[in-house]
């Protein structure tokens, strides 16, 4: 594959900015798609305009624009008018405009919608001819994720460069014909096309359509491949129900659910059943997975075999040992449990290995230190992924090869519906805990615009004073060109001086060092940190039943399951807990769509509802991080693309299930490269 760098203009120092992108050849970089396209739309009027995304007003210049400097900052202002009204304007560090713009003069100017006070202000516009503008008129540009230091024109000329040979765009098409008939799917070099510059909407949902059922059909496939290996898997550690298990559950301080009660048969019934347990656990947060998975591990080391539970996060990992401990230790249960994680020092992690491998502990809780290569088990039977979207499937069967044809539980909280779970988690039996205990407070929320932000922060301070803590979650890490969001470092400084100098406020985000992440939410465990300004990492990771407020900036942007994920870190206490979504536009159907995480704390409710408002034009910049991390597919907005990819994968496996036949010849081998190189990337 040839690297990046054979792209004229992609020096040396380009080409590692591109690989902090994860992009190190050009095929990558073709298939680094846009996150979001920027459309010019055409000008509004001034007496109508609203808080939207970035807004086109045409009209003259009012008067000569006027220069101030607060400190390091030259601002320039003037106003705008159209026959509806008029609209202050203002720029930063652009002092040239005070002679460049004279009054009378019409333009178009193009920006960000601001409230000062009251009054509505445009905000750092680009200026525009009329003619100049006219042709942009309906044009989608590109917008990509960014690093500091890459510009969006950057990657724009270096895709630009690569879709001009065809060297880069002639591989062979491996979906069978009939497959792209049946579903009227565009070719593989005109989606590439057309995604990343698309002529006009249409043409941009039929690329996208392709390149979403490829995702999702290869994806299918390999996953149908592994249940086939899972099926004729024999239970090589079968455990009957224990006595000692049943105990340790009815001495509980609190009785299970009829929900896990019913979980919980199903999980013993494949422990003891003729093949090896393959389950998922799909339950909303706070419905009690992790007990359960407590009862499987003890069964487990009840009957002599060891039992390992695998977490996405450091932090998470701690909690659930020194929970699982304490109970045992409250119960007068002998088994001995371990912590393995990465930070652990050589000594640590050569004693915990020595422990491991002599049978001395009984159940591992750890992260990916788990599938290590050094660590060897003793008889492992049991093994449990949490929060399972985290992991890559490879990941779950490197932890399983670590034993002789074990137990695999999967447990996730992403309410993913019925039908579309079915098909994404093939290779699993299913298990839904549809209910919540009776001692949970519901959160209370509320749906705002950005007018509300002075009573939130009043909010927060109040809390604050109270001893709980606080989670405020944007999009992005730092500002970005072409952006229109609010970011993590920024955004936290603007807190510093909104609210009292004695919150402490933290920031954290999937940029850091995984040390550095750690810290800052063992501070925030600790209420060393009152104010946690951050990016969806949060979602997943840490249980801290003192935080009480979730606030989420930019709500529009994320989908109703990422949401309620995020609401999912609240409420874990005995104190009241809320959730504030703040939205940046004011559009009615955002505000309903919003409005449903109002009327429930349901996921699965949510998830089915946010699947009914979605359509073609809530493909545009809608990532639903949580559920599963394609590149360009989601469950939720392309639930029809993927039935039709699970319909199609059916099709072909009846036709020639071991794809022998000559015209599967180059899917075959596609697949298996797939198989090899991506499905521990993709984040089921």
């Amino acid at each position: 594959m040839d690297s990046v760098r054979t792209l004229k203009g992609v020096g040396e120092k380009a080409e590692q900015l591109f690989h902090k992108l994860g992009i190190t050849t050009v095929e990558e970089l073709l298939h680094y798609y846009p996150r979001n396209y920027d459309i010019y739309e055409a000008p509004e009027k001034i007496e109508g305009l609203c808080m939207t995304k970035l807004t086109a007003v045409e009209g003259i210049i009012e008067k000569t624009p006027t220069v101030r400097r607060i400190k390091n900052l030259q601002i320039v202002t003037t106003s705008v008018r159209d026959n509806t009204g008029s609209l202050p304007v203002t720029w930063f560090n652009m002092p040239f405009l005070q002679k460049s713009l004279r009054p009378g003069s019409r333009y178009v100017l193009r920006g960000r919608l601001v409230y000062k006070g009251k009054k509505l202000m445009l905000e750092q516009p680009q200026i525009f001819t009329l003619a100049d503008y006219d042709a942009m008129v309906n044009v989608m540009q590109p917008v990509y994720t960014l690093t500091k230091g890459l510009t969006n024109n950057a990657i724009q000329k270096a895709v630009r460069q690569a879709l001009e040979n065809e060297h880069y765009l002639n591989r062979r098409e491996y979906l069978p014909n009939h497959i792209r008939r049946k579903y009227e799917l565009a070719e593989y070099s005109y989606a590439l096309r057309q995604i990343h510059f698309p002529n006009d909407m249409d043409s941009f949902v039929t690329a996208r359509r392709r390149l979403v059922f490829e995702e999702f059909f290869l994806f299918i496939l390999a996953i149908r491949r592994l249940k086939e290996a899972n099926e004729f898997t024999r239970n090589a550690y079968p455990m009957q129900p224990g006595e000692d298990t049943d105990r340790f559950k009815e001495e509980l301080p609190y009785r299970l659910t009829n929900a896990q009660e019913r979980v919980w048969r199903e999980i013993r019934q494949d422990l003891q059943g003729k093949k090896a347990m393959n389950r998922l656990i799909q339950g909303d947060v706070g419905s009690g997975k992790t007990i359960l998975a407590v009862l499987a591990l003890l069964e487990t080391a009840n009957h002599g075999y060891q039992g390992a539970l695998m977490v996405p996060t450091e932090v998470l990992a701690r909690q659930h040992y020194e929970s699982i401990t304490a109970m045992f230790e409250e119960h007068g249960i002998s088994k001995k449990v371990m912590l393995l994680t990465g930070s652990m020092t050589a000594k640590e992690k050569r004693l915990a290995y020595e422990s491991i491998a002599s049978h001395e502990t009984d159940i591992i809780i750890g992260t990916h230190a788990l599938i290590q290569e050094k660590v060897v088990y003793d008889k492992l039977a049991l093994v449990i992924t949490d929060e399972q979207h985290r992991f890559g499937v490879n990941q779950r069967e490197l932890l399983a090869d670590k034993g002789e044809a074990v137990h695999v539980l999967v447990m996730s909280a992403t309410p993913i519906p019925r039908t579309l779970a079915i098909i994404l988690y093939g290779d699993l039996d299913i298990s839904v805990l549809d209910e919540l205990p009776a001692n949970r407070k519901p959160i209370k929320n509320c749906v705002v615009n950005t007018s509300y932000r002075p009573q939130a922060y009043q909010f927060i301070e109040k809390e604050a004073a109270r001893g709980h803590q606080i989670y405020v979650i944007c999009p992005m890490v730092e500002e970005s060109e072409m952006a229109d969001a609010e970011n993590v470092i920024d955004y936290a400084e603007k807190l510093r001086t909104e609210l009292n100098d004695g919150i402490r406020i933290g920031i954290l985000h999937g940029k850091m060092k995984p040390q550095e992440k750690n810290r800052i939410m063992e501070e925030f465990e600790r209420n060393e940190i009152q104010v946690l300004v951050s990016t969806t990492v949060v979602e997943v990771g840490v249980n801290v039943p003192n935080a009480t407020v979730m606030m989420v900036e930019n709500a529009e942007r994320f989908g109703l399951a990422q949401l309620h994920q995020l609401r999912g870190r609240v409420g874990r206490g005995k104190e009241q807990s809320y959730c504030i979504f703040v939205s940046s536009s004011d559009k009615q159907e955002i505000m309903e769509r919003l409005d449903i995480l109002n009327k429930s704390n349901d996921g699965f409710f949510i998830a089915n509802e946010d699947l009914k408002l979605r359509g073609p034009g809530d493909l545009l910049g809608i990532r639903q991080s949580g559920s599963m991390e394609f590149k360009i597919g989601d469950v939720f907005s392309d639930a029809s693309t993927l039935t039709d990819a699970a319909e199609a994968v059916s099709m072909l496996l009846s036709e020639d299930a071991s794809l022998a036949k000559e015209e599967n010849a180059e899917l075959a081998r596609f697949l298996a490269g797939y198989m090899e190189q991506n499905l521990n990337r993709l984040n089921l």
